[in-house]
């Protein structure tokens, strides 16, 4: 399975949900994608990269890209970290894709970059994983 994370640039909540998953089921393909453009090219953010650390996972190796029409064909799941980036994803569905596209959690995930909770972040973003993981498996079984 191919699954792209998806949040506004790409810095925090998306790569550490990537890094999540890596680590949790590293025979999964990962990505992880910003809806925005500016930060194309930059590691995830310096207190996001911490917090991750501190938990065992490594996100050093990241760099931000812009979400595109290809990451439609390119992945079979596409997880969005809250309502808005989810609308925007599906603004750019291109007619007749069905590549299903999902909010990672039952609540947006809050964007650490603005409210400075990079451990709550993380927090939301594991149990949304494992629930995330429990979900594939059963499909799998069936």
């Amino acid at each position: 399975m191919r699954i792209v994370f998806v949040c506004l640039g790409n810095i925090c909540r998306s790569p550490a949900a990537e890094g999540v998953m890596h680590k949790l089921a590293p025979d999964l393909t990962i990505d992880s994608a910003g809806t925005g453009g500016w930060r194309v090219g930059d590691a995830p953010y310096g207190l996001m990269q911490d917090a991750a650390k501190a938990r065992g996972i490594d996100l050093s190796a990241l760099r931000a890209r812009q979400f595109t029409i290809s990451d439609f064909e390119d992945f079979d799941l596409i997880v969005a970290m809250d309502r808005q980036n989810k609308a925007d994803i599906e603004r750019l569905r291109p007619a007749g894709n069905a590549t299903p596209a999902q909010l990672m959690a039952a609540t947006d995930v809050p964007d650490p970059y603005y409210t400075r909770d990079f451990d709550g972040a993380l927090d939301m973003i594991e149990a949304a994983a494992r629930r995330l993981l429990a979900d594939i498996s059963q499909m799998r079984d069936q």
